[in-house]
C-alpha cells in the first residue's frame, strides 16, 4: 500500500512513544502548580522542548540503526523508515539537525527564565538524543540505554520541569520522575527484549543481549513494580493521597505483565510495548490530577 510523505513521517516520529516525554513534564507542571510556583510560558516551553527532544532521538535511532545494520528484513517491531526505503538517509540526517536546531530557541528561553544550569541540561539532552545510538560508543550499543533513558524521562525531566517555572531545584521532584523513569525504562527493556536476536547480530549490546530474555523479563516487572510504589511513598510522605491514582493506573498493565512472564515474543511483545507507553500517559495524568486535587 502507498504511504503519504505525512504518514511516512508519522511512523518516523513514533506516536506512541511521545508519553515517555509528555508524562514527566505534565508531573513536573502539577507539583509545581500545587507549591503556587506554576508558570505558563516555562510549562509550554518545557513541554515543546521534551517532544522535540524525543522526536529527535528517534529520528537518529531510525537513521543510526539503519547504519549499524540493527534494523534488517528480519525484524518484527514497528517499521524503521530508512532501512525500509522510505526516507533517503540523506533526508533523515537533515531532519535530525533541523529538529535539533528547533530545540535551541526553546533552551535558551528556559536559560534567559530559570538560569544556566540548563545550559548543562539542553546540552546533555540534546547528546542523549544523539548518542543514544550515534557515535563511536552508542549507550544502546554497550548497556547503558536503559540508565540514560531513567535519568532523562525521569529525575531530570520531572525535576527540570519544575525548576524551568520555580527557578529551583527541588527533592521532591526529582523523587517523583523515578515513577516514569521506570516506565520508560519498562519501554525499552520490552523493546530489547523483543530485538534481542537482531541486535545481537548487530553487535548492539544492549542488558537483554549481555544477560539474557530472563534479565529483562525481571527487568520489566521490577521497573512497574517500583513505578507503582513511588506514589505511594510520596503520599506518604506529603499527605498528596490524590497521587496514589497512578499506582492504580498500573492495574492495567498486568494482562501485559502476564505475557511478559509466559515467555511472550514478537508480535506479542509489540502488544506489550504499546500497553506501556498507554500506561505512561495514564501514570502521568493520573499523578498529576491526584496530586493537585487532594493534598
Amino acid at each position: 500500500m502507498a504511504r503519504t510523505p505525512l504518514h511516512v513521517w508519522w511512523l518516523a516520529i513514533r506516536p506512541k512513544t511521545l508519553g515517555a516525554a509528555i508524562a514527566p513534564v505534565i508531573m513536573g507542571v502539577a507539583i509545581a502548580y500545587s507549591a503556587g510556583q506554576f508558570h505558563g510560558g516555562a510549562a509550554i516551553a518545557a513541554m515543546a522542548g521534551a517532544l522535540l527532544l524525543q522526536i529527535a532521538a528517534n529520528f537518529a535511532n531510525d537513521y543510526f540503526d539503519w547504519r549499524k545494520g540493527a534494523d534488517d528484513a528480519r525484524r518484527v517491531g514497528p517499521i524503521r523508515v530508512v532501512s525500509a526505503g522510505l526516507v533517503a538517509p540523506a533526508t533523515m540526517r537533515i531532519a535530525i539537525v533541523l529538529t535539533l536546531l528547533s530545540v535551541v530557541p526553546i533552551a535558551v528561553y528556559l536559560v534567559w527564565r530559570a538560569g544556566p544550569a540548563f545550559i548543562g541540561i539542553g546540552a546533555a539532552s540534546i547528546l542523549f538524543a544523539l548518542l543514544y545510538t550515534g557515535g563511536p560508543r552508542p549507550l544502546a550499543y554497550i548497556g547503558l540505554g536503559d540508565v540514560a533513558a531513567f535519568a532523562f524521562f525521569g529525575p531530570i525531566a520531572v525535576a527540570g520541569t519544575y525548576a524551568a517555572q520555580s527557578r529551583s531545584f527541588e527533592w521532591l521532584p526529582a523523587i517523583a520522575g523515578i515513577g516514569p523513569g521506570c516506565l520508560a525504562m519498562t519501554l525499552l527493556a520490552v523493546n530489547n527484549l523483543r530485538d534481542r536476536e537482531g541486535d545481537a547480530r548487530a553487535n548492539k549490546r544492549t542488558l537483554a543481549v549481555r544477560f539474557g530474555a530472563g534479565f529483562a523479563r525481571a527487568e520489566i516487572v521490577l521497573s512497574v513494580a517500583i513505578a507503582a510504589a513511588v506514589p505511594v511513598v510520596l503520599a506518604a510522605w506529603t499527605h498528596h493521597w490524590g497521587a496514589v491514582a497512578a499506582t492504580a493506573t498500573c492495574i492495567t498493565i498486568l494482562p501485559a505483565i502476564r505475557d511478559v512472564l509466559r515467555g511472550g515474543e514478537g508480535h506479542t511483545l509489540n502488544r506489550v510495548l504499546a500497553s506501556t507507553g498507554r500506561l505512561i500517559i495514564l501514570y502521568g495524568f493520573s499523578f498529576a490530577i491526584g496530586w493537585m486535587i487532594w493534598w
